[in-house]
């Protein structure tokens, strides 16, 4: 896999007129090292290219390159980086916040930014940008200056490629309009559900006027400026003791009243150096379940009430299968395939939207009666099995299901 420092190394190697070292800059290695690291766990990113028209799934992620697959499913490769990890905010699971060891400050220039961008772009090793970074001395300069890096790659370097930036806590509304203009996505971290989480992990900020404000102004400005890709967000699951019911009702808010492309969960894990380096570490299967969640709410269109079924007494989800959770609580009878509506058969275990759609077409011409006949068309059997009524027989009582 490619490298910060071979990533460093090949722009620094380049020699391409415009942007490479003819022009007598020199390449700090660790600067690029040091900001390419600092988005490690930064999340809320896709490859939906302005000029491709098409939303992209995110995949595994490492700081300074960030691999996502397209809608079509193309791979393609962001330089993912910090324009500064210089921050003044005094966040408790963040290495680059005020209160962190930090060993040294980084900041690019935009006209630097932009060199080492475009020499790694057309060194064929990245696709677009994904631009996040601290607050600096002050956010509404720091946004300025990313802004200008992006316009310089956007006007005059011609740059079509993907780019994604992040809009800073407290940004102006005018900065925010801006960085649309030139960005395929934006994004505002809310990191926690609520006001009260918030103050538990970063102080420093304030939940409605730095952050819910920014989401709003994005949301406004998107229904007279063309944001291909949209807007996203990501929060940290675990850090501040919030329940998955909490993180679940404030996901629903940010779909349903803030038009949100996607949210995106990351699993607290403790870092030396930072303020919450003692505490524990959240599982990796709770960020799982809440994608689960996510896609049943999103994709599925499942309502609030089905979805709740999936929740304990104290509002934290159970490491199993969600869907299935849902369906014991929801399901009556056997569902029968070949009766069933496409809203029905989505809600049984082991059936998407495809496979339901896949059911309906076949059954126009002839009757579905082995689980043979569904699994051929993508149903995964054992787990739909018990909630299936097929060929007269049903997989498992009612009794069984609540087992």
């Amino acid at each position: 896999m490619t490298t910060l420092e071979k990533m460093a190394r090949l722009a620094a190697g380049s020699s391409f007129d415009s942007v490479g070292p003819a022009s007598g800059h020199a390449l700090d290695l660790a600067k690029v090292e040091a900001l390419g690291r600092g988005t490690k766990y930064d999340l809320c990113t896709s490859s939906a290219a302005r000029r491709e028209r098409e939303e992209g799934l995110a995949s595994a992620l490492r700081g300074g390159l960030c691999h996502s697959f397209t809608g079509s499913g193309r791979c393609v490769s962001l330089f993912k980086t910090l324009y500064t990890n210089a921050c003044p905010h005094d966040c408790g699971y963040c290495p680059n916040a005020s209160t962190s060891a930090k060993k040294r400050i980084f900041s690019y220039s935009p006209e630097e930014l932009a060199r080492i961008t475009l020499d790694l772009y057309q060194e064929n090793r990245i696709e677009g940008l994904f631009l996040s970074s601290g607050i600096g001395r002050d956010e509404n300069e720091t946004m300025e200056e990313m802004i200008e890096a992006v316009r310089l790659l956007r006007t005059a370097h011609h740059f079509r490629g993907y780019v994604h930036l992040k809009i800073l806590p407290g940004s102006s509304k005018e900065h925010v309009r801006q960085a649309m203009e030139l960005a395929d996505r934006v994004s505002v971290n809310l990191e926690g559900p609520s006001a009260a989480r918030m103050a538990e992990l970063c102080p420093s900020k304030e939940y409605e006027n730095d952050i819910l404000a920014r989401q709003r102004y994005i949301r406004d400005l998107s229904r007279d400026l063309a944001l291909p890709a949209g807007q996203t967000t990501q929060m940290v699951v675990g850090a501040a003791g919030e329940t998955d019911r909490e993180i679940f009702d404030r996901m629903l808010i940010e779909y349903d009243i803030l038009n949100l492309k996607r949210v995106y969960f990351s699993a607290f894990t403790p870092l030396a150096g930072t303020a919450f380096e003692d505490r524990k570490k959240a599982p990796a299967w709770r960020e799982h379940r809440l994608y689960q969640i996510d896609w049943l709410r999103r994709v599925y269109k499942l309502d609030e009430g089905e979805i709740a079924a999936a929740f304990d007494d104290d509002g934290f989800l159970r490491n199993s299968d969600p869907k299935v959770e849902i369906a014991r609580a929801s399901l009556e009878e056997p569902v029968d395939p070949n009766g069933a509506s496409f809203a029905e058969l989505i809600r049984v275990p082991g059936i998407g939207p495809k496979t339901a759609r896949r059911i309906l077409i076949c059954r126009k011409n002839s009757r579905i009666e082995r689980m043979g006949d569904l699994a051929k068309l993508g149903v995964a059997a054992r787990r739909a099995g018990p909630f299936l009524k097929v060929g007269g027989k049903a997989g498992a009582t009612l009794d069984r299901w609540g087992a």
